[in-house]
């Protein structure tokens, strides 16, 4: 997990982020929710972890269920990787921000 007195993005330094989105909005990964799914479908848990690769790693040995494979988010510029927890809620692992613009370059 990353240490959040050395987390820095453009919203501070505290380690902790909170976004709500509307289950109806399509960004780049499209819809979030089901309005037709029960409560707590659409609810989502993003980590930023330091060592991306090995946290996917780790995901894929543990047989996680994938959601949505590795892929960059474009708002982020950062590597993201959705798997369900046993309770069917989506958990987001990304590498840090700016991450895939680091490695572009």
């Amino acid at each position: 997990m990353v240490d959040p007195r050395l987390h820095h993005t453009k919203w501070g330094t505290d380690g902790l982020l909170l976004q709500l989105h509307a289950w109806d909005e399509g960004h780049h990964h499209g819809h979030m929710g089901d309005p037709a799914q029960p409560v707590g479908n659409g609810v989502m848990l993003w980590f930023e972890v330091d060592d991306f690769d090995a946290a996917v790693a780790r995901a894929r040995e543990l047989q996680a269920r994938v959601v949505l494979d590795v892929h960059v988010n474009p708002n982020a510029q950062h590597r993201e990787l959705w798997i369900a927890d046993p309770d069917g809620y989506t958990v987001v692992l990304a590498s840090p921000d700016g991450e895939s613009s680091d490695a572009e370059e």
